[in-house]
């Protein structure tokens, strides 16, 4: 028996996606139209092709921004992942401390970005900051202004501070999710902490977990508040990833044709890469 489509309710949502869709388009193509161009000054532009792209595509501070974000997404996926998981499987199912675990964990995400990069700059202040302060008390030569490693360090703590819960939260979701048959089956079966964990609560998250590694690699790719506030991109470039160096072109140094070719092979690598990942993924899915 054939099925009858009713396509009717796409009529109710035609006017925000065309509304989406202007506000999208308009400032895309205009970017479109700087990368193309050289101007300076007056509001007159030269016709400039391809030139941008090549200088962006050739230039080692590029290449070096674009090592710094996969190096810092790699960091943050390794670590949140399975420290979202592990905190997700030790929460409680049942109980009063279901609503207190879930308004705990999604307190992070409350805090805007700017602010969290302002409370991550003061709290690892040496002369101020409780983390600072302390952590040289002990003997610990830690100066994120000064020291790459300790501004890497931080930057990245912060993140798994602020992200974590994301990846908790969705992960708990999966988990809850799961019928109590599944664990009854394997408590008879005497199946291992292990075992559960390996052939029920893993493939059932499967999903969850690809949308969390995709929203974690796509947000850690393009940040920018929270490193900008807490470092500045620096000590020397250490902590400029793309986006820094992508608002100091445009802003800093007003090179309008390079930052729009910049920001345009910035939007094509967030969707090469977020297109391998989902496909990968999504292939090891349906081989499980």
């Amino acid at each position: 028996m054939d099925k009858t489509w009713n396509n009717k309710a796409w009529f109710m949502v035609l006017p925000m996606l065309l509304l989406v869709a202007f506000s999208a388009v308009i400032p895309l193509m205009t970017v479109v139209n700087y990368s193309v161009q050289d101007t300076f000054g007056n509001n007159q532009f030269f016709w400039a092709g391809t030139d941008w792209f090549s200088d962006v595509l050739s230039s080692p501070r590029f290449h070096d921004a674009l090592m710094r974000n996969l190096l810092f997404s790699g960091i943050i996926l390794l670590i949140e992942v399975p420290l979202g998981i592990f905190i997700a499987l030790n929460m409680p199912r049942k109980g009063l401390g279901v609503p207190f675990c879930l308004v705990f964990m999604s307190l992070p995400l409350l805090i805007p970005w700017n602010v969290v990069g302002t409370i991550w700059q003061v709290f690892g202040r040496i002369d101020i900051g409780l983390l600072g302060y302390t952590l040289n008390a002990l003997g610990f030569d830690y100066n994120y202004v000064n020291d790459p490693f300790d501004a890497w360090v931080t930057v990245i703590v912060m993140d798994v501070w602020h992200w974590t819960s994301l990846v908790v939260l969705l992960c708990y979701a999966g988990l809850v999710s799961i019928p109590d048959a599944y664990y009854q089956a394997a408590k008879i079966d005497g199946a291992s902490r292990w075992s559960v964990f390996r052939y029920i609560q893993l493939p059932k998250m499967n999903r969850v977990l690809l949308i969390a590694v995709l929203l974690r690699f796509m947000d850690s790719f393009m940040i920018y508040t929270e490193p900008f506030v807490v470092t500045g991109g620096g000590p020397g470039n250490a902590t400029t990833f793309l986006s820094i160096d992508l608002v100091k072109t445009a802003i800093g140094q007003f090179d309008v044709g390079p930052a729009a070719a910049m920001s345009l092979i910035y939007f094509l690598i967030i969707l090469l890469l977020s297109w391998v990942f989902y496909t990968v993924m999504v292939t090891n899915d349906a081989k499980g």
